[in-house]
């Protein structure tokens, strides 16, 4: 693949490297999932405020814990899924079988989730940051390995 850039007034082809192309398809696909999360966030809380206030007395949303539920633990969990399908998609040979390695990250957060409702771990926001935290190392070791194995010639020519 070419790309175009300006030099000096001049237009300069160069081909496009991997890492330039895993970075648009990562983006193509954090996107739509942290828009889709944000808004359907703001409805749920709109909605849980408008029925809760009566009793309250007070907008229980937004608070500190889903702050850091949507500020940092929804972006890094999206990217995680796309990190964890660019190697998947990189070490199988068709499309359904990267999908369904892919569709295996949401198992830890079902266990962090279980683990929280029968009080084995408090989910309050010290321990959400330090989730959060863990979740970055993670990313960060994730996107070495997906950018290190991301072969686009092969996804092309051994995917069915």
């Amino acid at each position: 693949m070419l790309s175009c850039s300006l030099n000096r007034g001049r237009f300069v082809a160069r081909a496009t490297t991997d890492g330039e192309i895993l970075l648009g398809k990562s983006i193509a696909a954090f996107l739509p999932a942290i828009i889709a999360t944000y808004a359907s966030a703001a409805i749920f809380m709109t909605l849980i405020d408008s029925v809760t206030y009566g009793t309250l007395s007070y907008l229980y949303f937004p608070n500190w814990g889903i702050g850091v539920i949507l500020l940092l633990l929804a972006p890094l969990a999206a990217l995680l899924s796309v990190e964890l399908n660019v190697i998947a998609s990189e070490r199988v040979s068709d499309v359904r079988a990267a999908s369904q390695l892919g569709s295996l990250m949401f198992l830890p957060f079902l266990g962090i989730y279980l683990v929280g409702e029968i009080g084995l771990i408090s989910l309050g926001t010290d321990n959400l940051l330090i989730i959060s935290a863990l979740l970055a190392a993670l990313d960060l070791v994730l996107f070495r390995i997906s950018t290190a194995t991301f072969r686009r010639e092969e996804i092309l020519t051994k995917w069915k």
